[in-house]
């Protein structure tokens, strides 16, 4: 009998694993899938030549995370590489907003759009400096984050105190027009919002875009040698080497519950895999409480909130196998791993609201992905393996464009979204299409086969809004890896701190089962915060 099952091998249920493993317990990691990794994994799907990323590809979060950097995944094989650029926005009239390598060439960059706007990065990010480390710590660990919250205010109000928060509070269209005098700077703020389900209207979406950015901007957008299924298997690989199990194609069906304390879990097949001490859910929210715990163990309260769970959007994906680097007008471009293809931040508004109304984008904001141009590794020398993803309704209403889309996502509909991406990219880059070799197409409903936390292609398990966070997240009053059952801990990004491959859902929750057992003081050196 193990000391703990975990539900789910996705980065944060791998971490969780390890965090564990490092504390002397026995760990068994039960996976529905074929194999691990969530949507952290990578194969040849598109053409035996090129590596292509099936989820998540470029991971800010996870250079910056102070959990990930404690299980030093390098001696586990592990290895980064960086585009020569970080990412970029280019415009239909050739000109390019690019967050490059070093802040001074971004500034440079800046200043060909407005000459004070050079100052105005080199500003924000000196802020970054002083706030970032803290900011980061705080966010990764449980909520409240006490001591990192505490350093963290000392910092803010050095920075700027209240005005400070102000900023990071504002709608991104609002802080870019606050702080920029052209339009390169706004740019890379309200793109790198729209990583998230945040409209340039939203509040809080200037602090994500400012996050999102300043962290490109000291640690770049790196991605794993080999592809993304390199970070899935140095965690198996740590995991293994410290006596965890892991068992793939076990799908668990429920969560043994008795006498209000989580024992173990039951498997489709049949199987019961007892937990001597916790069970950890790397999990949606809803199909933990649901369908794994049921309703005669939870309390009414969050039965009702979990009515009011808030999914963020809906994801479409397209991979392809191009033959020659993406023949980019403003060719600042062609050297980003990560491209924003929209038209401006009006772009964005416009892309933002159709999904708000229930619309399929007529012209939608491309995440635009070049990850040969990031690792060579990826395909043969003079090609590019590449991807976009954008995003529509998470239930569709109608179809602003003329396709009919209805989000049934048969292969009419599949084929119809892939030609509008398709056609987006051709406005920006005349020529692109010709370039293809194969393409793969995921819509939302296939990005949900292949991993059930992503319900209808939601890759952040659930908003990241504000009224969806912290003690919000998943429902009012939590913000913390303890559920209502002794013992069971939600370990996905359903939790505090949210979407994003850093593994703090899965280490807070595996420190949360630790400190259920009086195990505090006893945590291996290297996971101590």
């Amino acid at each position: 009998m193990p000391d703990a099952v975990v539900i789910g091998a996705g980065p944060n249920g791998l971490v969780a694993a390890n965090v564990l493993a490092d504390a002397g317990w026995s760990v068994e990691v039960l996976e529905a899938q074929p194999g691990p990794g969530g949507a952290v994994r990578s194969d040849r799907g598109v053409h035996p030549d090129y590596v292509s990323d099936l989820f998540s590809a470029f991971y800010p979060l996870a250079a910056a995370s102070p959990v990930l950097a404690r299980l030093d995944l390098a001696a586990e094989g592990l290895r980064w590489s960086h585009a020569p650029s970080v990412l970029a926005h280019p415009l239909l009239d050739g000109r390019c907003a690019v967050l490059e390598r070093r802040v001074q060439e971004t500034a440079a960059g800046l200043e060909a759009f407005a000459p004070p706007d050079g100052d105005v990065w080199r500003d924000m990010y000196e802020a970054w400096s002083r706030v970032g480390p803290d900011l980061v710590q705080a966010l990764f660990t449980p909520f409240p984050p006490v001591r990192a919250g505490l350093r963290l205010a000392v910092k803010l109000r050095a920075a700027g105190g209240l005005r400070f928060a102000r900023n990071l509070a504002l709608p991104v269209r609002r802080m870019g027009e606050e702080e920029f005098t052209g339009q390169g700077g706004r740019l890379l703020l309200a793109g790198n919002a729209l990583h998230a389900d945040l409209s340039p209207e939203a509040v809080g979406s200037g602090g994500f875009g400012w996050l999102m950015s300043m962290l490109g901007q000291s640690h770049g957008f790196p991605v794993p040698v080999g592809g993304s299924g390199a970070l899935t298997a140095a965690l198996v690989s740590r995991l293994r080497s410290r006596g965890g199990v892991l068992r793939c194609g076990e799908r668990v069906a429920s969560v043994v519950v008795r006498g209000g304390t989580a024992v173990g879990v039951r498997t489709a097949g049949g199987e019961t895999v007892a937990a001597r001490r916790a069970v950890l859910a790397d999990t949606s929210a809803p199909a933990l409480y649901r369908d794994l715990v049921g309703e005669e163990h939870l309390p009414s309260r969050l039965l009702r909130d979990l009515e009011r769970f808030q999914w963020d959007f809906a994801t479409f994906k397209v991979d392809w196998a191009l033959s020659g680097p993406v023949p980019w007008t403003a060719p600042q471009a062609a050297g980003a791993g990560t491209v924003h293809v929209a038209d401006g931040v009006d772009g964005l508004t416009r892309f933002a609201s159709r999904i708000a109304m229930d619309q399929v984008p007529d012209e939608p904001f491309a995440l635009f992905g070049q990850m040969t141009t990031a690792d060579p590794t990826r395909s043969p020398a003079g090609t590019e393996s590449a991807w976009a993803y954008t995003h529509v309704p998470q239930h569709i209403a109608s179809d602003a464009g003329p396709d009919g889309i209805t989000g049934c996502w048969d292969a009419r509909e599949q084929e119809a979204m892939a030609d509008r991406v398709e056609a987006q990219v051709e406005r920006f880059a005349p020529g692109f299409r010709t370039l293809i070799l194969a393409r793969r197409i995921l819509a939302p409903t296939t990005l949900q086969a292949m991993d059930e936390n992503l319900h209808n292609g939601a890759i952040n398990n659930g908003t990241t809004a504000l009224h969806q966070q912290a003690i919000f997240r998943p429902t009012p009053g939590t913000g913390r890896p303890e559920t209502p059952v002794k013992g069971l801990y939600l370990a996905s990004a359903a939790a505090h701190p949210g979407g994003g491959v850093h593994g703090a859902p899965g280490a807070n929750a595996a420190r949360a089962a630790l400190r259920g057992h009086g195990l505090h003081p006893l945590f291996h050196r290297a996971q101590r915060m």
